[in-house]
């Protein structure tokens, strides 16, 4: 009996592992000739971490979908045991756990599927891990992989499901078959229209943020993000284009080409072709391959051609058939091939990972930012995230570069927050902060400045000395007490929460005003925009005090209870500049046409920051709605000329002058451009003059170079300082500066009888990123933000993005100003 149960003991992995089925076998199909959905890749892991003792498989959350967030941890069986051990062995490595360790063990995170419809790679993860444990244990001696099958489940099956449903059975390789153009909007983004590849350092979404939890606990020394591009493209893989970030090291670059070789290798032998060091720059911080070499790993993109285009085959125009089995056995390889690498080089990988975290010869040693307490809380939400130190001065002033003047300069900073760059994320604290980012070369995938002291809306002062700095954040709780004999409560005005607020308080029907004047009560001073709650607006609301008193307190909002309506000076509470705020009625066009990415942050911010309704349209059905049904109509970033025909735009004229509100953003300006009433005329004069030089000199520019030449108009995300008319609704809460992030170069000329809110006056302010000189001169004499009025309604421009992937948090007042402030006085 005894030696019946050693033997069972003795076999029992090997009767594990022949339980195991390969992807093929437990879906019922062979892999790569059916897309899989979400829901079957997971059951996939599951079957494998079931049946293997070297896979752990965990959730870490779920979208907004509902959709589980799931990562499996892979190694040898005797790793998988002591698996906690070695993740925080390699946390006291770097110093982010107390204690000294040197570990033996490497870690390898592979990311599948960021943008959905670049679908190949969960296949690919599911082949991965059945040939990693099955033919390629022995890398796993010294290796530990993280593996995220599907790390945007919402926007797979967007793309997934309706592959499936129109998809010729066979499938039609033809270019022009249906099953190769993906309707609006595409599986790319999450639910909400982002593209999470973009969001790792801003954290706006929750596959983000419950991601960013797991990956702080393991901090890898490689991350792999696999991607699909054009299909006319061979397989790209690191290293990585120029520009190159400052703060990349000489070894992350170096074991980029080292991992790159052994990539070749395998494609050599396998007769397939690939590119490298083209396209995919390593420059801003927020990308799967950024985010992590700034967080000490080696990042890198893999990019197969496919796309949602390619389906499960599609012949290309060089009359090549690109299969989805290709796809997948391509990603598979290159996965396999840097665990490979990573298996021989572990002991340097932690030895330089090591390093890196070591900042003694950073440039800044200290961040010192203040403001408003409201953007320094939302900053402080972000860096905890990441989990990124920070700190509250008790006091002093501190010299260095001051953003403001954009010289040095120096800050009071009494209460001032404090990030330094002297702990482990240094070096990303530092990327993060930076006044100007250098620039190798001005082609660039994608923004070129992000500083976050302009993108919050703060002082800031960057110090190469240690600013001292305590924990202890200061004390910011709010204890509004009812006030039944209160004339009314005024609330201040110059932050996002306090929109919110506004938000909450018309939802419970709370009768609101806001001031167009600055106000003075019981000697408190209140700035333009100001909320008023009167008694007298809300008489018939039953427990009235008691319900604005309990959203203030838990909004955090400080009410000042005021015992008469009657001012210290000027304005009363009936004065003809109070406005009463009325529940809007709010619009907003989507679907083709729109821009998904900016359409999406507008869903989101109105959804999950704001909270206040609003119904989406179809572009579709822009000529059978009844306009009049609403108060306010936003046009998302996009070109509508084919959309807003002459008849719609007349009909959307005659709602205007009835009243209504149009808010357009981006390049949805530009269709009131030269039309009657509208006040809009294109500021094009440089791009008049390069024109006729071009047609008397021909262009003589070589070849080689026009790609930099053209760089000369181009304005890749640079942030410019512009003036601002704080007396204006738009821009209550703001002071007369404003900077901005400047996506082109569109141009219009100062409106001649509308109202010039934020504007370039004489020559444009650039204080970070990369601007063309071309294009940096037209800039000259132009609106960025303007209203301008039409019968009794208006319609707001708003030429720059004050949203931008929900991280340009200092703009979103703006849009909240233009939607409950703009035209409430006629």
């Amino acid at each position: 009996m005894k030696r019946y149960f050693l033997l069972v003991f003795l076999f029992f992995p090997l009767l594990v592992l022949a339980q195991l089925k390969s992807p093929s076998e437990f879906l019922g199909y062979e892999i790569g000739t059916e897309f899989t959905r979400h829901a079957d890749v997971v059951s996939y892991f599951e079957h494998v971490a079931a049946n293997s003792n070297m896979v752990d498989y965990h959730d870490y959350g779920k979208t907004n979908e509902r959709r589980r967030l799931t990562y499996a941890v892979v190694s040898s069986e005797e790793n998988i045991q002591n698996r906690e051990k070695i993740r925080t062995d390699n946390l006291k490595n770097i110093g982010i756990l107390e204690g000294s360790a040197f570990p033996e063990k490497t870690i390898v995170w592979l990311s599948y599927n960021v943008h959905g419809n670049e679908a190949s790679s969960s296949e690919a993860a599911m082949n991965t891990i059945y040939k990693l444990i099955t033919e390629h244990s022995d890398y796993l001696k010294n290796v530990i992989v993280i593996m995220d099958p599907d790390v945007n489940p919402d926007g797979r099956d967007r793309y997934v499901n309706w592959y499936n449903q129109v998809k010729a059975t066979p499938y039609n390789p033809s270019q022009d078959a249906t099953e190769h153009s993906e309707p609006w909007p595409g599986g790319r983004p999450n639910h909400y229209l982002f593209d999470l590849n973009r969001d790792w350092m801003w954290a706006s979404q929750v596959e983000t943020q419950q991601r960013l939890k797991i990956y702080n606990q393991w901090m890898p020394q490689i991350h792999v993000d696999f991607h699909e591009q054009y299909i006319n493209n061979p397989y790209y893989f690191a290293p990585g284009a120029e520009p190159y970030h400052e703060m990349l090291t000489p070894w992350q670059r170096e074991f980029q080409n080292t991992i790159g070789k052994n990539n070749a290798k395998h494609f050599d032998e396998n007769g397939w072709l690939f590119f490298t060091r083209e396209s995919f720059d390593l420059l801003y911080p927020s990308y799967g391959d950024t985010y992590p070499l700034f967080m000490g790993a080696i990042g890198m993109t893999y990019e197969q051609a496919g796309h949602g285009r390619a389906g499960l085959g599609i012949i290309n125009d060089e009359d090549i058939e690109l299969t989805l089995v290709d796809r997948m056995t391509h990603h598979t390889t290159s996965g396999l091939s840097t665990i490979e690498v990573a298996s021989q080089n572990a002991r340097p990988l932690n030895s330089h990972f090591k390093e890196f975290f070591q900042n003694n010869d950073l440039k800044y040693k200290s961040f010192v930012l203040k403001g408003n307490p409201d953007n320094i809380q939302t900053l402080t939400e972000m860096l905890d995230r990441h989990e990124i130190k920070y700190g509250f001065s008790n006091g002093g002033t501190v010299k260095g570069f001051d953003y403001a003047s954009n010289k040095k300069g120096s800050i009071d900073a009494n209460g001032a927050l404090v990030v330094s760059t002297n702990q482990p994320k240094g070096k990303m604290v530092e990327v993060l902060f930076e006044p100007q980012t250098m620039l190798s070369t001005p082609v660039t995938y994608d923004i070129t400045a992000w500083s976050l002291p302009y993108a919050f809306g703060l002082e800031a002062v960057a110090s190469s000395t240690l600013v001292s700095s305590t924990s202890n954040n200061p004390n910011n709780d709010v204890l509004n007490l009812p006030s039944t004999s209160a004339a009314g409560y005024i609330s201040k005005w110059n932050s996002l929460k306090d929109a919110e607020f506004l938000s909450e308080l018309l939802k419970e029907d709370i009768k609101v005003r806001f001031s167009e004047n600055k106000l003075s009560f019981g000697g408190n001073e209140f700035g333009r925009g100001s909320l008023i709650i009167t008694r007298s607006d809300n008489k018939n609301n039953p427990g009235f005090d008691k319900k604005l008193i309990e959203i203030a307190n838990k909004m955090g909002r400080q009410l000042y209870a005021s015992p008469t309506s009657f001012a210290d000076k000027a304005t009363d509470f009936g004065s003809q500049y109070v406005h009463l705020i009325k529940n809007k009625k709010i619009a907003m066009l989507q679907g083709e046409g729109t821009s998904t990415l900016n359409y999406g942050t507008l869903w989101h911010f109105f959804e999950t920051q704001l909270k206040y309704p609003i119904t989406s349209i179809n572009t579709s059905d822009v000529k059978r709605i009844q306009w009049s049904d609403y108060d306010v109509l936003i046009l998302p970033d996009g070109y509508y000329n084919s959309i807003i025909d002459d008849k719609v735009f007349e009909t959307l004229s005659n709602w205007i002058d009835k009243g209504g509100k149009l808010i357009a953003m981006g390049n949805a300006v530009g269709i009131f451009e030269g039309k009657e009433e509208f006040d809009l005329v294109k500021n094009n004069s440089q791009n008049e003059e390069k024109e006729k030089d071009s047609v008397s000199e021909g262009n003589l520019i070589p070849y080689a170079e026009r790609e930099m030449e053209s760089t000369k108009d181009m304005i890749t995300g640079s942030i410019y300082k512009i003036n601002l008319d704080n007396t204006h609704p738009l821009a209550f809460g703001y002071g007369d500066t404003y900077y901005t992030l400047k996506l082109g170069n569109d141009s219009y000329k100062f409106l001649e009888h509308g109202y010039n809110v934020g504007y370039i006056k004489d020559g444009p302010k650039i204080v970070a990123g990369f601007s063309g000189e071309t294009a940096n001169a037209s800039l000259k004499n132009s609106i960025v933000f303007a209203q301008v009025e039409k019968g009794r309604g208006s319609v707001v421009y708003l030429v720059d993005d004050v949203v931008f992937r929900s991280f340009w948090q200092n703009g979103k007042l703006l849009l909240a100003n233009a939607v409950f402030f703009v035209g409430a006085g006629y």
